[in-house]
């Protein structure tokens, strides 16, 4: 049994973080202690559902503390990975915030977005995937190192789509997604998390202002 006068675990711990610090180690900050403690995100049960929505439906909420974590895990894995893409391309709308996020954690400035509409609401999508204008400039991409990014592959149709038109054009592609479904067809190079819920991203899950506002279930 230890003596009264032994310092516990947690004072042991600091101790040797503060002694890292001295001798030149890593200096020991909020930040750094927070990436000891990655952020779990946050799951809701929810046991009454506005109209169109599921009953009792098990969600995931990404917040926008996971959102800036996770986009700079991405970013980490990417660089660790040795793949220092020449162009980031978002697809849009969903990929468009995490695809900024990434390209600044990676410090790539050349940007662009694929607009592509498949889901039209909360689990109701189009018979397959489709691409609006306005069009990317496909003539950029020849020998192009490309970072594609999106927020989620679900059934993963998007995915395989948007990374086939890249590819086609001659662009050597990688893909990127904060979540990836179990179901998927095509899976992300990279990914944060795994996932079977549906997802609540926080740019998006209120729906628009307008329905916000007028107390209306949010759209796609």
């Amino acid at each position: 049994m230890p003596s009264v006068d032994e310092p516990n675990r947690d004072e042991r711990v600091a101790d040797e973080r503060s002694n890292g610090a001295e001798e030149g180690g890593i200096p020991v900050t909020s930040a750094s202690l927070a990436l000891e403690r990655p952020a779990v995100p946050q799951v809701v049960v929810w046991e009454s559902m506005d109209e169109g929505m599921p009953v009792a439906a098990e969600r995931e909420t990404l917040t926008w503390d996971d959102f800036g974590g996770a986009t700079r895990d991405l970013a980490r894995g990417i660089v660790a990975d040795r793949f220092a893409p020449d162009i980031v391309v978002a697809i849009a709308r969903g990929g468009l915030l995490p695809a900024g996020a990434i390209a600044y954690g990676l410090g790539v400035k050349s940007c662009g977005a694929l607009n592509v509409e498949f889901y039209t609401g909360i689990g109701t999508v189009l018979d397959a995937p489709e691409i609006l204008p306005p069009d990317l400039d496909l003539s950029a991409l020849p020998g192009k190192r490309v970072l594609l990014v999106d927020d989620v592959a679900d059934s993963g149709r998007t995915l395989a789509l948007a990374v086939q038109l890249l590819s086609d054009a001659g662009a050597d592609v990688r893909s990127v997604c904060i979540y990836t479904k179990p179901g998927s067809i095509a899976m992300p190079d990279y990914s944060w998390r795994e996932t079977d819920r549906w997802i609540d991203f926080p740019w998006s899950f209120r729906g628009t202002v307008v329905q916000e506002d007028a107390g209306l279930p949010a759209g796609a």
